[in-house]
């Protein structure tokens, strides 16, 4: 809401409204009840604000367990457009899901998930991930720390590309949960669940991914996992606490970004990358950004002079170490990433991409 605010707009938002609830693994009969309570405030909410003087837009970031598609036919029928983001479309799908059906827009960060929403004959705009960092942190450092850093949870993806970088030369410095096994969350014990939970689950598997992701799913618990030798303890630094990660992101002297995720609709051995929220994040605090190579890149920055990108360990680690002996590059990128991000990506610049798409007015208001 900061974010849409700075660009002076005005965000209403109904109350007592629990939206994250939806994400919990819920039962058939909790979903549901859910779903009828939180959408029926939010309608009674919408339509005291329609008669109070309108609403322009409404504008939701939700997963298909939390989405009433009635509910939303409902808002729009009040003569408001609904537009829904989503980030996780090339993790989750590989068919959309008709839950998304109703919405008027879908904001889609993900370049290639573009052709998901064509094959579905539904209107989608292609922005940057929504972020916004407060004023006084968009000064680039005044002083650098002398370190290649990420900063990140670990995953099998990322734990095998940074073991390769660095026994190809990368100078590393890793934060995050998972790295430290005294800092890895706590496993959950999920209740039991019913034999119609386990049939929806599956089933929902099936249709969102197909048979083979299911079969990998289904398969995981049996197959080896290449995790290596590698020891990352002399590359491990405590998590930071929350106020002190984006000054580190900003003050590295080379901060990394990984673009790869898992999923089951590919064997492990099929990278898959996606554009992150730290692609728009890190250059707005002033980093000297290295990310991962992945489609749409080029659309956002000006690869080798805004921001640095790698396709491969031995790439990432030969890149890094040049930018660690260029202290003029790094500050000629820092500033023009930060100017680009800034200026070109913000909640405010693909808002206004979204309201000229649909038509909508031109005064300020959400």
């Amino acid at each position: 809401s900061n974010g849409l605010m700075e660009a002076g707009h005005t965000v209403l938002e109904s109350e007592d409204t629990d939206w994250a609830r939806g994400l919990l693994d819920l039962t058939v009969t909790e979903r549901t009840a859910w779903r009828a309570d939180i959408w029926e405030r939010t309608l009674v909410s919408l339509r005291r604000e329609q008669a109070r003087g309108g609403v322009d837009l409404f504008l939701t970031y939700l997963a298909p367990g939390q989405i009433e598609t009635g509910a939303v036919q409902a808002v729009r029928a009040l003569g408001i457009p609904c537009v829904n983001f989503f980030c996780d479309n090339l993790r989750e799908y590989r068919h959309l899901p008709s839950e998304f059906a109703p919405f008027d827009l879908h904001w889609v960060p993900e370049h290639g998930a573009e052709a998901l929403y064509a094959a579905r004959r539904w209107k989608f705009i292609h922005a940057p991930m929504p972020c916004w960092i407060r004023p006084e942190q968009r000064t680039r450092p005044s002083a650098e720390t002398d370190v290649v850093s990420f900063v990140g949870s670990k995953d099998l993806l990322r734990q095998r590309l940074l073991a390769d970088a660095v026994r190809a030369g990368l100078p590393l410095e890793i934060r995050g949960s998972g790295w430290i096994p005294q800092e890895a969350a706590p496993r959950h014990v999920r209740p039991p669940v019913s034999n119609r939970e386990r049939f929806d689950y599956w089933n929902r598997l099936v249709r969102a991914q197909g048979w083979a992701a299911a079969w990998r799913r289904a398969t995981v618990r049996f197959r080896p996992v290449p995790t290596g030798d590698f020891d990352f303890t002399p590359f491990v630094k405590p998590s930071p606490p929350a106020d002190a990660y984006q000054q580190i992101v900003a003050e590295s002297a080379v901060s990394l970004g990984i673009n790869r995720f898992l999923s089951y609709q590919k064997p492990a051995d099929q990278i898959s990358t996606y554009s992150r929220l730290r692609d728009i994040e890190a250059p707005m605090l002033g980093a000297c950004y290295l990310t991962e190579w992945t489609e749409g890149l080029d659309l956002l920055y000006e690869p080798g002079s805004e921001i640095e990108t790698y396709r491969d360990a031995t790439e990432l680690a030969a890149k890094a170490r040049a930018l660690l002996v260029d202290p003029a590059r790094r500050r000629r990128m820092r500033a023009a990433a930060q100017r680009r991000a800034l200026n070109d990506h913000s909640i405010g610049r693909s808002i206004a991409r979204i309201t000229a798409q649909l038509g909508l007015a031109e005064r300020p208001s959400a």
